[in-house]
């Protein structure tokens, strides 16, 4: 089963990097980008201003300690990944694409997400796929783990400047 935090942890341990996981605030980041809010409601974009901003403070700590990383995270907004991405050209972006019903699949297989199967249709709602000026590499998740790690440690690899980080999302 895909968890974008499987892939990122396991892309880490690939040549990208180190893992750095986003969701349920295991690196103090205050803000969860996708955990519910009150009452079982999508947070909105206000909610999610100070996550955000961790986020991309974390990238730049690692671009200024010369490190690379890898971020999982639900960036579903083009606003999003500008704040998280921005003008930082040797931050990569990640599409991890998979169709509503197969996401839905394995979100009814999941009994320890901390997201309800009921905000599933607001998610893909709120999704703006990459536009291609946002160079993302995409690789869809309906192939194994390890095949998905192994296509994007693939791509990462083409051309990669080794101190280039990679976002996941």
């Amino acid at each position: 089963m895909h968890r974008l935090r499987d892939v990122g942890a396991s892309l880490a341990r690939a040549p990208a990097g180190p893992a750095h996981r986003g969701h349920h605030g295991r690196v103090g980041f205050g803000q969860d980008d996708d955990r519910p809010g009150p009452g079982g409601h999508p947070l909105d974009d206000e909610d999610r201003a100070p996550w955000l901003a961790a986020v991309a403070a974390r990238i730049d700590q690692w671009r200024d300690d010369g490190k690379c990383g890898v971020v999982a995270c639900s960036a579903l907004k083009r606003r999003y990944r500008d704040i998280i991405i921005g003008g930082r050209a040797d931050v990569r972006l990640i599409y991890l694409e998979g169709s509503r019903a197969l996401i839905g699949e394995r979100l009814a297989q999941r009994h320890d997400h901390f997201m309800p199967a009921s905000l599933l249709d607001s998610q893909f709602a709120a999704l703006e796929p990459p536009d291609p000026e946002e160079d993302a590499i995409t690789v869809s998740v309906d192939a194994p783990v390890d095949t998905t790690v192994a296509q994007l440690a693939a791509a990462l690899a083409t051309g990669h400047d080794p101190h280039r980080c990679a976002l996941t999302g």
